[in-house]
């Protein structure tokens, strides 16, 4: 690997940021976030104490650069920390600490001050005191602790208030106006949709949970056994919807298979698999067919047994209906062996798989993330392993709460799969901590433990480099860039025309990386193209050729296929693939037509109107208006090119991803747990059937864990939201 430390033409010379520049930038980040955070509570969008407090910038002297936030008390011009606001507050405003604090509180109108709730009792008495010494009720030193806003009607309504709240605590139950049959089997009926639908979220076993039954008591309906929702109701909407969906695949002149899940997981009983098969029909639309439960390592025959059974168990004989397969795993072996046996197939591996191996790739070949990842298991084993470091850690740390409690460190020698997300998590680690670790090993403490500690020394000096900087700075920016392309193939589940593009976008991409941070192009783009051309199949040329919306105008104003974009092998890689898609009769025929196609190729109004592109509302991005427009105009358009068109037809629809309707992990454990009962196992199948029928009618494909996931970010993006004050409190104790 090339000396970090030599001449600009090698690999990792050129710094980017000194540590002053990374420490400056984390405090002003801070700085300008708790503004952000001050400015809100002000117009009434957040915490109370905000109106009290006020970030400033501490700069270093010498220097006159910003060193630190803290929070100034606009009441007594006490400075405070800014790690903890909510406890500043709780501590210098509600304790009394802050000399000032208690007179701008009494200024404050009545409407604000809350009394004690008061009994009807106490109410009457103080009310019969006061006639009797003949004193009005806006002379009694007591009662006006106890006046509101709307004088003291409001006593009646605040001792209503708390026999409520009472209630509320002890609660009594009582029957709801109950429903008739109609209504109860309506309500029954949405209960099991959602029950069903949820797919092992929610237990069966808590429908009769005390708590749930007395919901239902409540709302006026009959008491009800887990076992009628495993028994005939489950039945009936499993078949209800099996029957759609075989309407729909029959209705489908050809479709294409999708097989997801052949990837071991971990489910608390040893490795196992759920496979789930989904149809992916010309009209855009999908339908689920079936999941299968399997354990252990699956050899590549048995796989492909299982494909074959799967296309033949959906269109029996007429097996030519099944013009594809696309499966995450097994591209060598089954589905290429799929694909000898049956001329007319096209039998692709998933994109996503693809982008997500060229991580892998990156961590194991390029000598950069070697370096990298070394140098970050130093950093780890330093700061976790060693418990002053990891003190001093911790306190310095505690200026910033959003940093993480300890460095996740990667773990190597785990399943490959979780390699790359535990090197990207390790990475993002150090690097929002910057500024920390350079304060902690330039405190007198750590310089101790080095004198000591060679290890401790050596990660010190490293720290100090720009060049380690640099290069995390490197690893994180590329596993990034191919992290985001890989999410956004999972999101829009890209047509097989589609996959030429992506792969040179990703090829212009990290030439674009290369550049910017001075790593030698040559071994990256071999990393690229060594994947590529693992993960290449000749439809994604013929589709790309055949696509409308790909179509280039030349200087005669004529709309063509972008032949001039292949190669002359992949130009070939059509000519047999058209030729291997129709019979032998017609072979000489299609590729007469390919070169009509290629030297007239579409009208422009055509081509124009299927190439009309609109702004998609939620991404921002231009996207094609009509995705379908593509294959219906050499259904009604191109009507001449008989042989070539039934080329295009079957090819243009194609998916290039397999993934679909993603299982939660409760229903993972729950089919890991019925894998040994054979009823059981048929039921969670079941199940499963009906919830990814559900999902896909709503054309839903994420998770219940991403959902949660995105939600409680959405959470904890509200720096100021009352649950997070909570708990910053909770933590600070």
């Amino acid at each position: 690997m090339a000396n970090t430390n030599s001449n600009p033409e090698d690999t990792f010379s050129v710094p980017l940021l000194s540590p002053e520049d990374v420490a400056v930038k984390a405090v002003n980040k801070r700085y300008e976030g708790l503004v952000t955070v001050r400015t809100k509570a002000i117009k009434g969008k957040g915490a109370w104490y905000w109106a009290h407090f006020e970030p400033i910038l501490v700069r270093n002297p010498e220097t006159n650069l910003p060193k630190a936030v803290k929070l100034k008390c606009t009441l007594c011009d006490a400075v405070f920390s800014a790690s903890n606001p909510s406890r500043t507050a709780s501590e210098h405003l509600k304790r009394g600490t802050c000399p000032n604090f208690s007179s701008v509180s009494k200024s404050i109108s009545p409407q604000f001050q809350l009394p004690p709730l008061a009994s009807p009792s106490s109410y009457n008495h103080r009310k019969r005191t006061s006639q009797h010494v003949g004193c009005s009720s806006s002379s009694s030193p007591q009662f006006q602790q106890l006046v509101l806003s709307g004088g003291k009607e409001d006593l009646g309504a605040l001792a209503m208030l708390e026999d409520s709240v009472k209630k509320l605590k002890s609660p009594k139950s009582w029957p709801g106006p109950a429903l008739n049959k109609g209504q109860s089997d309506s309500a029954f009926d949405l209960l099991a949709d959602w029950l069903y639908e949820s797919c092992g979220s929610v237990s069966v076993s808590s429908l009769e949970h005390p708590k749930f039954k007395a919901f239902l008591n409540q709302v006026g309906l009959p008491g009800l056994s887990r076992r009628e929702f495993l028994g005939a109701r489950l039945d009936s909407k499993f078949d209800k919807a099996k029957l759609e969906s075989e309407a729909r695949i029959r209705e489908a002149v050809f479709f294409q298979v999708a097989s997801d899940g052949w990837k071991n997981r971990n489910c608390g009983h040893g490795e196992e698999n759920l496979v789930k098969f989904m149809v992916n029909l010309p009209n855009g639309t999908s339908v689920f067919e079936k999941a299968v439960f399997m354990s252990g390592s699956v050899p590549s025959d048995y796989a492909e047994e299982v494909l074959w059974e799967s296309i033949t168990g959906i269109c029996g004989s007429a097996v030519r209906r099944c013009v594809s397969v696309v499966a995450d795993k097994y591209r060598a072996k089954a589905l290429r062996n799929l694909e000898i046996r049956n001329h007319w197939m096209v039998n692709l591996s998933c994109q996503l798989q693809g982008f997500v191996s060229l991580i892998k790739d990156f961590i194991k070949e390029l000598p950069l993330f070697k370096t990298v990842i070394d140098n970050c298991l130093k950093v780890g084993n330093v700061f976790n392993g060693n418990s002053q470091v990891r003190d001093s850690f911790h306190k310095f740390r505690s200026e910033d709460v959003e940093l993480p409690g300890l460095i996740r460190v990667p773990t190597l020698q785990c399943d490959k799969s979780k390699t790359a997300a535990s090197v990207f998590a390790t990475v993002e680690d150090i690097l929002s901590c910057a500024r920390v670790l350079h304060a902690v090993v330039l405190d007198d403490s750590y310089k101790v433990i080095c004198v000591e500690d060679p290890l401790a020394s050596e990660v010190a000096q490293m720290i100090q480099e720009v060049a380690f900087w640099n290069e995390l700075e490197a690893v994180h920016s590329l596993m990034k860039l191919i992290k985001d392309m890989a999410e956004e193939i999972e999101a829009e589940r890209p047509l097989v025309a589609q996959c030429l593009p992506l792969w040179e976008e990703l090829k212009s991409k990290v030439k674009d990386w290369c550049a910017k941070f001075r790593v030698n192009e040559g071994p990256a783009e071999k990393i690229v193209e060594k994947r590529f051309k693992k993960n290449y199949h000749p439809a994604w040329s013929a589709a790309f050729i055949l696509d409308p919306q790909y179509l280039t105008r030349d200087a005669s104003g004529k709309y063509l296929p972008p032949f001039k974009c292949l190669n002359h092998e992949q130009e070939k890689d059509v000519d047999r693939l058209i030729t291997r898609l129709v019979s032998r009769e017609e072979a000489h025929i299609a590729l007469m037509e390919l070169m009509k196609w290629r030297s007239e190729g579409l009208e422009p109004l055509y081509a124009q109107a299927v190439q009309v592109k609109q702004r998609d509302p939620g991404t921002g991005k231009m996207k094609i208006a009509n995705p379908q427009s593509s294959r219906l105009v050499w259904e009604t358009c191109l009507k001449d090119f008989k042989c070539l068109g039934k080329v295009a037809v079957r090819l243009l629809f194609l998916q290039a991803t397999s993934c679909g309707f993603k299982c939660n992990w409760p229903s993972m454990r729950w089919v890991c747990v019925q894998r040994n009962s054979r009823v059981g196992l048929h039921r969670a199948q079941k199940m499963i059937f009906i919830a990814a029928h559900a999902k896909l009618e709503r054309r839903d494909f994420s998770s219940e864990e991403e959902k949660d996931a995105e939600l409680f970010a959405m959470a904890s993006s509200d720096q100021d939201d009352t649950l997070n004050d909570v708990f910053a409190d909770a933590s600070s104790v």
